[in-house]
């Protein structure tokens, strides 16, 4: 069977564009979440998000392409930009037949869908754009980069809420193992720090409302938690064949072995009190990846801040790994970029992905209190020097469902 190597990595996020500027913020405990500024947030009990401030679309694309994006799509085709100059693929020395994209997208044009549903209702139906549905429409993000870079395999989105960069991925992965593919473009891309998403959030409860200090409001595994912080951005990779990267001296970041997807067939927006279906996802892809599961070193969290998600997410890994939960590394990245919903994973994905190639583990800043029910080792507040030869990357979504990804550090055995 075909071996999968991460070659290309393109982070979008408040703390960093870019791998080096995303890892250094990482390493440093760096919070990119401040007061919301992309609308007027008078009416809201939560006023605080994790922005994309420095985003500059034309850099990436064509200025009067990136006007007919959706912003969510704009980080699709950047987050693409970075990871295939990451990458070095000469693009004119590849089968683009043999070339894929699938993200993950939780909630796709949610800012164009706002918009133009505000002119209908002030201004009339005439006064929609044309191109309003080729704007909001989810698929449009590896519809754009497909069309950017001319990929012609496989190209789709996967909508799994909070958890589809993971499924994007995971599916990714399948794909060149079996033969479909030789490189797929690959994680998620979210921009839904817009009115409507975060007054739906809010009306559920679901948002941290630690308004007066922003950055310490993302408090993961903290006993003092009161709900994730949402965010935007992109984290794309690409994947490709062992043979085909090493025919032409790419860099290896590391090597995909497992991926695990299940279902809680439990609650809409809560998790199985029992946490099966998390813990049999992270079971699934250590079992594909045919190792001990006393092998695994780390695990990207997927961390949320949530009452219910930090404590059932404990108990799942509890499950899996025994008395070894106590001795492995769990963190939280998202308590320095927020919640990318559907971008989440993907960013997720290069940290875990980094961690192993510069053997440091990012922290879970802001832990200062831990709930007792959440009790393992969330290396909290600063990074520390391990050697990872093994990592779980997990996501978590609304509809319960559940995807975890095993990477390993690349050898030639």
């Amino acid at each position: 069977m075909r071996r999968v190597v991460i070659t290309g990595l393109g982070p979008i996020t408040s703390v960093g564009i870019g791998k080096e500027d995303y890892w250094t913020s990482l390493v440093h405990g760096k919070s990119g979440i401040s007061n919301i500024t992309n609308f007027d947030t008078e009416d809201y009990v939560t006023i605080i998000g994790s922005e994309v401030k420095n985003f500059k679309p034309e850099k990436y694309m064509n200025k009067k392409e990136a006007k007919r994006m959706d912003r969510f799509a704009q980080f699709a085709v950047a987050g693409t930009a970075l990871a295939l100059e990451d990458s070095k693929l000469d693009l004119d020395d590849i089968d683009k037949n043999r070339v894929g994209v699938i993200l993950g997208s939780g909630v796709g044009g949610i800012e164009t869908l706002e918009s133009e549903h505000t002119k209908l209702m002030e201004r009339g139906p005439h006064r929609v754009s044309p191109f309003f549905i080729p704007m909001m429409i989810s698929n449009m993000g590896p519809g754009q980069v497909t069309m950017t870079y001319g990929f012609k395999g496989p190209s789709f989105t996967i909508t799994t809420a909070c958890a589809s960069g993971n499924h994007a991925i995971g599916e990714s992965f399948r794909m060149i193992k079996s033969g479909v593919s030789d490189i797929i473009i690959t994680g998620g891309s979210e921009a839904a720090v817009s009115p409507i998403a975060v007054a739906g959030f809010c009306t559920m409860k679901a948002l941290s409302k630690r308004n007066e200090e922003p950055e310490r409001a993302s408090r993961h595994f903290d006993k003092e938690r009161d709900g994730f912080v949402i965010g935007e951005g992109a984290g794309i990779l690409v994947l490709e064949e062992l043979q085909h990267a090493l025919k032409r001296d790419a860099h290896i970041y590391g090597e995909v072995i497992g991926y695990g997807a299940t279902s809680d067939a439990y609650h809409v927006t809560t998790p199985d009190p029992e946490a099966e279906g998390a813990a049999n996802a992270m079971g699934l892809a250590i079992d594909e990846g045919n190792i001990d599961y006393e092998s695994v070193d780390y695990i990207n969290a997927h961390g949320t801040g949530t009452y219910y998600n930090d404590r059932l997410e404990t108990l799942a890994i509890k499950k899996v790994f025994g008395d070894h939960a106590y001795k492995l590394k769990v963190s939280s990245t998202k308590s320095m970029v927020g919640h990318l919903l559907g971008a989440a994973a993907g960013v997720e994905a290069i940290a875990t992905i980094l961690s192993m190639e510069k053997g440091i583990i990012p922290p879970t800043i802001n832990l200062e209190n831990k709930d007792p029910e959440c009790d393992l080792d969330y290396v909290p507040n600063k990074a520390i020097v391990q050697d990872v030869n093994y990592a779980l990357s997990n996501s978590l979504g609304f509809g319960g469902h559940n995807a975890s990804i095993l990477f390993k550090k690349y050898s030639d055995e």
